[in-house]
């Protein structure tokens, strides 16, 4: 083989288990990708009528989305797809978007196309690290706010009535006014599969054990139920007619599979939609890096961040070329092809196979699905991911956390998905602003004969009246520079017999050029006071840096390789009572 062509391929995911593929993980990847597909059909056509978007637009995006992730994804169980959060971005990103003209499928597409460009843009820059900025108590905040706004949004489908609304006061609102038109078939049969779904999570695994199926077998059936409740009240619904007798349908789906083209790129609607579909993609991102990192720390499996950039942006890329809606790694499927013993992301390529067969075959019968199934399916699945346990943990951890999560889940409930998620991203920012503007500056001592130096305030440790060691516990930028200064000024006045401020660099990373004017400020300040100013311990890529600055040649003391070396040389001069000459002899990188 070509040198060139091999070293490609193995930079190509699907090529590292593409050459050593064989029958056995065939059998395995068949029978994950049997069971996810009967998964994946409910939740397809439940997500695509939750966006606002006709049923046959989830199927869609479950075919050719699977396959390009499959192709260039890194995680070998992560399984993409329409997903609850996804699809209620999506939703109201068609509510902003009407005004332009556009049908509900082309803003889909659009936004999908997007997404899909943004994140495939990030993922050649390599820049997966942006990511990192949304801290996991907000991400969490936000789907469990979003997961309460989606299971609220479907009570109307439930109970047979109208009502309208993106938040949750609308929702309620406009539920309680039509709370007296409530549609009994409807209702009852909405209820009564709910229940049976609910039910099915706990009640029926128990049920299979004590027949005598194994627990990973029983867990793996449960999962199957939503294909369950379809089956039974899609007969259900053609046995009684229940159309006639008042009870919403899904109606006629188009037979076949999308015809592939090229999504019209209108300026005025790709204005509007950038920005929803730059927040589409990070939570996107984030969800599915979540879902993969855990699923593969099972295997012992590491994924790529830049390379998962890549994957998601092709899927969302297929998604709109297929006509389907936005795409992201899901957790309950994921899990369920994990559990069946996926070993590769060929399962993928066969669920969107199954799919494909499914749209193909099985619509004329999908037409007399309730929507109220489809209601209690998205509900099941959504409630799942509501955890309110956050508010608790965060508030006995981190009150700035706290404070963080309660913003995005008010704001997510009171004013909408794409606010809320908005209002996320700022938190962490700001989150990550507050606790890195006020780093902990601790004065610090020998723990006797140990050559250790620990804080004053929590050991007992040896100090010299004539030196304050200070150990900075951050990098120093712009946003903590003054902050830091004004420590280290606040600790001078109170020692009258200071001769020396020696700063502990262990925890500095990186100085940047606000902070280093502070340095040279500080320095000269000290200067005038008659006591000199020493580093002690400063990481080799740091003095790199401060090596092309005028700081070093104008410091009034010294920089020490360690602690220990700083504090014995100045305590022996300070009992000869001499002062040694600035250099830097003493520093090696």
């Amino acid at each position: 083989m070509n040198p060139r062509l091999q070293s490609l391929l193995q930079h190509w995911p699907a090529w590292q288990w593409l050459a050593r593929y064989n029958r056995a993980w065939l059998a395995s990847d068949t029978v994950a990708a049997v069971l996810v597909t009967v998964l994946l059909i409910p939740q397809s056509l439940a997500y695509a009528l939750l966006a606002g978007l006709p049923a046959e637009t989830g199927l869609y995006a479950s075919v050719l989305p699977l396959v390009a992730y499959a192709l260039l994804g890194s995680s070998r169980t992560l399984s993409v797809g329409p997903v609850a959060v996804a699809s209620l971005m999506t939703a109201a990103a068609i509510a902003d978007a009407t005004a332009l003209g556009l049908a509900a499928t082309e803003v889909a597409v659009l936004l999908a196309l997007l997404s899909g460009g943004l994140l495939l843009l990030c993922g050649l820059l390599r820049v997966g690290w942006v990511a990192n900025f949304l801290s996991h108590p907000v991400v969490a905040g936000f789907v469990s706010a979003s997961g309460l706004l989606i299971a609220l949004s479907q009570v109307k489908h439930l109970l047979g009535i109208a009502a309208e609304g993106d938040t949750v006061i609308e929702l309620v609102s406009s539920l309680a006014a039509h709370s007296g038109s409530i549609h009994a078939a409807t209702a009852a049969l909405g209820s009564g599969t709910l229940l049976f779904l609910i039910w099915s999570r706990q009640g029926l695994p128990a049920l299979l054990r004590r027949s005598g199926v194994s627990a990973a077998t029983a867990a793996l059936l449960s999962r199957a139920a939503p294909m369950l409740a379809v089956v039974v009240t899609t007969c259900l619904a053609f046995g009684v007619d229940l159309q006639a007798r008042g009870v919403a349908l899904v109606g006629h789906i188009p037979a076949g599979l999308p015809t592939l083209q090229w999504p019209a790129l209108p300026w005025p609607a790709v204005q509007s939609l950038l920005l929803p579909a730059a927040l589409l993609a990070l939570i996107g991102y984030v969800e599915s890096v979540a879902v993969g990192k855990t699923l593969g720390a099972r295997r012992g499996e590491k994924i790529d961040p830049d390379q998962e950039l890549i994957g998601l942006g092709a899927a969302n890329i297929a998604a709109a070329v297929s006509g389907g809606l936005p795409v992201t790694g899901g957790f309950s499927r994921s899990v369920v092809n994990f559990d069946a013993g996926a070993v590769t992301p060929m399962a993928s390529l066969l669920t969107a196979a199954g799919i494909a067969v499914a749209a193909l075959l099985l619509t004329p019968l999908l037409a007399f699905l309730p929507n109220a199934t489809l209601a209690a399916t998205i509900c099941v699945a959504v409630l799942s991911l509501v955890d309110l346990s956050i508010l608790q943990r965060t508030w006995e951890y981190s009150r700035s956390d706290f404070a963080a999560v309660c913003t995005t889940m008010l704001t997510t409930l009171l004013a909408g998905v794409e606010f809320g998620v908005s209002c996320g991203v700022l938190a962490s920012l700001l989150l990550h602003l507050y606790r890195t503007s006020r780093p902990h500056v601790a004065e610090v001592g020998e723990v006797a004969g140990s050559g250790h130096f620990r804080n004053v305030k929590r050991h007992a440790v040896v100090t010299h009246p004539a030196i304050l060691s200070l150990r900075i516990d951050e990098s120093l930028y712009f946003a903590n520079a003054s902050y830091i200064e004004d420590s280290i000024l606040a600790a001078v006045r109170q020692r009258s017999q200071l001769r020396h401020v020696v700063l502990l660099c262990s925890a500095v990373n990186a100085i940047d050029l606000s902070a280093l004017e502070v340095l040279e400020g500080l320095n000269a300040r000290l200067q005038t006071l008659g006591i000199g100013l020493h580093l002690s311990e400063v990481k080799g890529p740091v003095m790199d840096r401060l090596q092309h600055s005028d700081l070093l040649s104008h410091l009034n003391g010294r920089i020490f390789l360690s602690q220990q070396q700083a504090v014995r040389t100045l305590e022996a001069e300070c009992l000869a009572g001499a002062q040694q000459q600035p250099g830097f002899a003493d520093y090696q990188i």
